[in-house]
C-alpha cells in the first residue's frame, strides 16, 4: 500500500515523462527490504541441538571464523555463545587510498535445564561448525507425595 497517489504526469508535461524504470522505484513499496540492502542482512548462525542419553550436543554454524574469535561462558544458568572478527585492509598507491574493513558479530543463549554439569562443557571447532558437549548429571527421581489416610 502506499500513501503517495501517483497519476500519470505526461498528460501535464509530456516532455518530462518519466522513464517506466524510475516509476517503478519510485513507487515500490518495500524499498528497505532485502533486495536493497543485502550488505546490512546480518544472520544469526544455525544451532543444531541434539539430546543423547548422556548429554546434549550444540553444533553452532560459523564459517569463515577462527576459534580465537568465540567466547563461550555460562552465566547464571545460561550458556552464551558469542563471535567477534575485525578485517581491516589498506592499500596506499601514488594517488589514492583505498581502505577496506568487514566486522562481523553474534551472539546465542541458551538456558540450561537443572540436569547438565556446567562446569564440564567442552567445545572444538573445526571446517566452520563450533561443536559444544554439553554433559548431563544424573538428577534423582523425587518419589510422589504419597497420602496417608486419616481414621
Amino acid at each position: 500500500m502506499s500513501l503517495v497517489n501517483w497519476r500519470n504526469r505526461n498528460e501535464v508535461f509530456p516532455a518530462l515523462d518519466m522513464p517506466k524504470w524510475a516509476a517503478n522505484f519510485f513507487k515500490d513499496d518495500d524499498f528497505f527490504d532485502k533486495r536493497w540492502l543485502p550488505a546490512l542482512e546480518m544472520t544469526t548462525p544455525s544451532v543444531n541441538v541434539v539430546e543423547t542419553k548422556n548429554a546434549f550436543g550444540l553444533e553452532v554454524a560459523a564459517p569463515g571464523m577462527k576459534k580465537e574469535d568465540f567466547k563461550v561462558e555460562v552465566k547464571d544458568g545460561c550458556l552464551v555463545i558469542s563471535a567477534e572478527t575485525k578485517a581491516e585492509k589498506e592499500q596506499k598507491e601514488e594517488n589514492y587510498t583505498r581502505k577496506e574493513f568487514n566486522y562481523q558479530a553474534f551472539t546465542r543463549s541458551f538456558w540450561l535445564p537443572e540436569n547438565v554439569k556446567a562446569d564440564d562443557i567442552k567445545a572444538t571447532y573445526m571446517d566452520g561448525i563450533l561443536k559444544l558437549n554439553v554433559p548431563k548429571i544424573k538428577v534423582e527421581k523425587e518419589e510422589p507425595a504419597k497420602s496417608v489416610k486419616v481414621s
